[in-house]
């Protein structure tokens, strides 16, 4: 199924010609080609793809739960989900002393959580990841966004403080995760160019 172009509010990002389409995305019936594009760009093996996959599911029951994907010629290159946040969902429950510690657990409550964001190597610096995180974000209800992104120097973040998120906590351990993450926030909505 192809999804409908989504139209763009603000100045429209910088995208190339191509047949790029954005818009309304089945996540629990496409989950496996999201997690093709996920397992490519963040390096997962076949294990770990197994794991999230349940974990894409159930999410995707979740009160509110939406995702975007962006597709060129028909095929998947990149997706977002998110959700309002629940203090009583897993990733909260682990990023929660680490905000509170910073006198920013307060971020927790009214916000929209970008679960997941991954865009298909061969399809990065093109506008796509930055044109899926502000439409998911500009039909969200709550005055803010939060994420958690691997602590690093990395294009994801630079993509993310040109957004307007800002650090919230740093060296974030979650269970299993060989590196420290970042938990990440912005006002809504999301700064644009």
């Amino acid at each position: 199924m192809r999804p409908a172009p989504v139209r763009q509010t603000g100045p429209p990002c910088r995208l190339p010609a191509m047949d790029l389409v954005i818009g309304p995305l089945d996540l629990s019936a496409h989950v496996d080609e999201a997690l093709e594009v996920q397992a490519v760009a963040f390096g997962l093996g076949p294990d770990e793809v197994a794991v999230r996959r349940q974990i894409v599911l159930r999410h995707m029951t979740y009160p509110g739960a939406r995702a975007l994907g962006a597709t060129v010629g028909g095929t998947l290159v990149g997706f977002v989900y998110g959700m309002p946040n629940d203090r009583t969902h897993w990733w909260s429950t682990v990023v929660e002393p680490y905000l509170r510690a910073n006198r920013n657990d307060q971020w927790l409550d009214d916000s929209f959580v970008i679960t997941e964001l991954h865009v298909h190597p061969g399809h990065q610096n093109r506008g796509i990841g930055r044109s899926l995180i502000t439409t998911i974000t500009d039909g969200a209800a709550e005055p803010r966004s939060i994420l958690s992104a691997i602590d690093t120097a990395s294009p994801a973040r630079a993509l993310y403080r040109s957004l307007g998120y800002q650090d919230l906590a740093r060296q974030v351990l979650f269970p299993s995760a060989p590196k420290p993450y970042a938990v990440m926030g912005a006002p809504l909505p999301l700064l644009r160019r």
